[in-house]
């Protein structure tokens, strides 16, 4: 169905999420001559976990020039490494200078969509009424629904308490002993944001990250000037920035290799020159292989729990009490507010709504076993269902935009042959399973399976779900283009 063309209300594409990867469907759905399509998103704005992740000191772990789209450049960038609300600015002027507002229905969640198979389109329920559509596109990714540690009496404490996802900032903190539980990629940010301003900080550690110089700094003006200018020179930055991070996978970053020995040494420099005094040292140094975890960067983080209002407790947790954290040895650390650094439930925002395919299947049902999909876009029995960000996607070396726009051109490409008189378009069994098969030889001797850690990327299986096990290119070349053989057209 094309641009401008509509049977009896029925959308061509219906994208669900209005963050980086919706509104770049959207984006090259119009180039495509797509249409008519419409966005729905849940919140009141667009830029998804950049609109929705408001805690204090909030920023990107992926330089500025290459944590944006390749189609909508920005030569302004204000630092290295852009802050929160610089990256929700950019998401906005994108959907607006490119036409999508007037698309974005907000404040529309998804709650169910069932294929009909009669009618050969989507039946999709929101709070707001049904919507149909021939596909759906789901852009609405894994980290938006925050997740809690199984920590008994949590909602027995009589202070704030909230998750670094849903900040509350009608909290004042300023004087007050604030605990925070968690030491990953929020935690590592929001510490030194709060240790200057809070009465005491008490982080609780389960297990500490690796953390390499970050690194960061405001870019001169004379060279946003520059980048303005001639666009050549931010392509060219672009791509030093890329193959700086790619270079670290094709030499072995997602194995225990070479890499992992020398991303081990310059993670321990980092360390020993930031922390002076030794038990500290001991406290945060890492009992699992480089990679295995998230690699964090910070230049701030181990300064600031060296302040002398700042302590580590790497104790076990027996409970939450009224008044505060409760140890095993029986210490209770008096708190007057809680913060939760603790992430999100990856699988659990994916089944969050009711997806029905063929025959009745429930995509809940078809993942019983774990996530998995063709390419992590597509699943066998779920026709003219394309997923972004899906299973086994996710990066942990390089920028996940660049894996958002070879999946936004695998879709483009499907969606332009169910365009040319199809019904349906739907990943064949046994493609999938290849695929998926192939997954899970690499993950065998991945360093997230073999680097002696636990680690939010594993589902209940132990499995990882949510990784690509190799480099960016090497997903390029799977996914970019469409192979029909791998799929049944109606």
């Amino acid at each position: 169905m094309t641009e401008g063309q509509n049977s009896g209300g029925v959308l061509a594409v219906l994208i669900v999420g209005a963050g980086f990867s919706g509104i770049a469907m959207a984006i090259r759905c119009r180039e495509a001559g797509i249409g008519p399509l419409a966005i729905i998103e849940k919140g009141d704005g667009v830029g998804g976990t950049w609109r929705e992740n408001t805690y204090p000191g909030a920023a990107c772990d992926v330089p500025s020039h290459l944590y944006s789209l390749s189609f909508a450049p920005k030569a302004d960038w204000s630092r290295m490494y852009a802050r929160q609300p610089e990256i929700e600015g950019y998401l906005r002027d994108v959907a607006r200078s490119h036409g999508l507002l007037p698309l974005i229905r907000f404040g529309t969640t998804l709650t169910r969509a069932a294929w009909d198979e009669d009618r050969a389109l989507w039946r999709v329920q929101t709070d707001r009424g049904e919507i149909l559509a021939r596909a759906v596109v789901s852009a609405a990714g894994g980290l938006h629904h925050p997740a809690f540690p199984d920590i008994p009496g949590r909602e027995s404490f009589r202070g704030a308490h909230f998750h670094t996802a849903a900040w509350d900032h009608t909290v004042d903190l300023a004087g007050k002993r604030v605990g925070i539980v968690g030491t990953g990629a929020s935690a590592v940010q929001v510490v030194p944001a709060l240790a200057g301003e809070v009465g005491h900080l008490t982080l609780f550690q389960r297990t500490p990250p690796w953390i390499l110089p970050k690194n960061d700094h405001p870019i001169p003006e004379a060279r946003k000037a520059r980048y303005a200018r001639r666009p050549i020179l931010r392509w060219l930055e672009r791509a030093r920035l890329f193959w700086r991070l790619e270079v670290s996978a094709l030499l072995g970053f997602t194995r225990v290799s070479k890499v992992t020995a020398q991303g081990e040494a310059m993670a321990r420099s980092h360390l020993r020159k930031s922390v002076a005094d030794r038990a500290l040292r001991e406290k945060l140094t890492p009992p699992y292989r480089f990679g295995c975890k998230r690699v964090l960067l910070s230049d701030d983080y181990y300064p600031a729990l060296q302040r002398p209002n700042a302590t580590l407790e790497t104790g076990t947790i027996a409970r939450i009490v009224p008044e505060g954290i409760a140890m095993a040895d029986g210490t209770v650390h008096r708190l007057d507010a809680l913060v939760f650094a603790t992430g999100f439930d990856v699988v659990g925002g994916f089944l969050r709504a009711e997806v029905v395919g063929r025959g009745g299947r429930r995509l809940a049902d078809a993942w019983a076993d774990g996530m998995q999909a063709y390419q992590g876009i597509t699943v066998a029995g779920f026709p003219n269902y394309f997923i972004l960000l899906g299973p086994n996607t996710g990066l942990g070396h390089n920028s996940i935009i660049a894996m958002i726009e070879i999946q936004v051109r695998h879709v483009v490409e499907c969606l332009r042959a169910l365009g040319r008189g199809h019904r349906s378009i739907e990943v064949r069994g046994a493609a999938q399973e290849r695929f998926v098969e192939r997954i899970r030889r690499s993950m065998a001797k991945s360093i997230w399976q073999a680097g002696g850690c636990r680690s939010w990327y594993l589902d209940r299986q132990g499995r990882n779900t949510t990784l690509w096990p190799g480099s960016v290119l090497a997903y390029r070349r799977s996914a970019r283009r469409v192979r029909l053989s791998d799929y049944r057209l109606e």
